[in-house]
């Protein structure tokens, strides 16, 4: 991105993985890409760079704290960063830096207290509150693995355990008997009258309405955005769980719910947003007292 704001080019490539050396793995991916951008746009010389990573995230040390599915523990990104690039370097989670780009340009923009709740395989969230993230050292927004009634036994399992897309495939075709399917699926056949699709779809409207009523009383949200694979359900999921969490409310506001703006980009916008930030003009900029 350049100072204009615009996107000069874009890259994807699969998530490299090592299991002897998964944060190194990363920064190897990191380090080509910085290269292969250098020799395509000769006049645009990088001037900083953000690497977003998922898991528990220490954003203000540049450490890595923890990643189940990469393999990673207290790996220090921002600074092994900095120096293979030789650039200013910020650091932070996938889905916190997501969360920025919305609030700031997306669907989240109108709202200073918002939760951002990506829902795909599993679920993890980012929290803003009066026009600030809410970081806690990388801890907050563990939204997934917050406690919910447990719809198939007494007591309480996980909310990624019921309200994920990868839950309700999986709850779907365990109890149905089928080879594993997909949680569109799933909801297209509730639509269709399967009477196990619905509860399924069900179930999991009320796990995310149940955790979605605790940030409501204890923070005040009062922006909701969906992101992730669950959110191109649309209103399909959006409006029973906008039903669902008015009848567990009581005096407390309802939530404007809705969807993700700014779609499986908002991260790398979000990552931009945060390297520009590094560089003097913006750090001048911010001091002007422009919204957080």
């Amino acid at each position: 991105m350049d100072r204009a704001g615009n996107v000069l080019g874009l890259r994807r490539i699969a998530t490299p993985r090592d299991a002897v050396r998964p944060g190194e793995a990363i920064l190897d991916a990191v380090t080509a890409l910085a290269a292969g951008f250098a020799e395509e746009y000769p006049g645009h010389a990088a001037k900083a760079a953000c690497i977003v990573v998922p898991g528990i995230v220490d954003s203000d040390t540049g450490v890595g704290i923890y990643s189940a599915n990469l393999g990673w523990r207290n790996f220090p990104f921002g600074e092994k960063a900095t120096q293979r690039l030789g650039l200013p370097v910020s650091f932070g989670h996938d889905v916190s830096t997501a969360a920025e780009a919305e609030f700031r340009f997306g669907a989240a923009r109108d709202f200073r207290n918002v939760v951002v709740m990506v829902v795909g395989t599993g679920i993890a969230a980012a929290v803003i509150s009066d026009g600030y993230p809410v970081r806690a050292g990388g801890f907050a927004g563990e939204l997934g693995h917050a406690l919910v009634p447990d719809p198939d036994r007494p007591g309480y399992t996980i909310l990624e355990a019921v309200g994920s897309a990868g839950a309700i495939a999986r709850r779907y075709s365990d109890k149905a008997g089928t080879p594993r399917t997909g949680a569109r699926e799933v909801l297209e056949r509730a639509k269709a009258g399967d009477a196990l699709a619905s509860r399924i779809w069900a179930d999991a409207v009320d796990a995310l309405a149940f955790s979605l009523g605790q940030c409501v009383s204890i923070i005040g949200t009062e922006a909701v955005v969906v992101g992730g694979g669950l959110a191109e359900a649309g209103e399909g999921l959006l409006q029973p769980l906008r039903s669902r969490l008015d009848v567990l409310l009581d005096f407390q506001r309802r939530p404007i719910i809705m969807r993700a703006q700014l779609g499986q980009d908002a991260g790398l916008l979000g990552a931009a947003m945060r390297a520009r930030a590094l560089l003097p003009a913006a750090k001048a900029a911010s001091s002007t007292g422009s919204r957080p």
